[in-house]
């Protein structure tokens, strides 16, 4: 039985993009997404931003006690950045 057209990695890949397009997921959105580090201090126990993944180790911070309830979010990147 032979192959049609529509078979194969060339069409999981369409079905995937289709299916990012659909939910308005792009490969530019998520190069403009950053990795932010929330989590709660001593001086304010409020979950706040604390930095952004990269120029903070929310692992080194949990471990020294410096925070704690620390979560890792992707938000947009801009003009806008903390």
């Amino acid at each position: 039985m032979g192959k049609g057209y529509a078979e194969g990695p060339a069409a999981e890949e369409a079905e995937r993009r289709r299916e990012e397009l659909a939910v308005g997921s792009n490969r530019e959105t998520a190069a403009a997404a950053r990795t932010a580090v929330y989590g709660s201090t001593p001086d304010r126990p409020e979950k706040h931003f604390i930095g952004w993944l990269g120029e903070v180790d929310p692992d080194a911070l949990f471990a020294s006690g410096a925070a704690w309830g620390i979560s890792i979010v992707r938000r947009p990147a801009g003009p806008s950045d903390p």
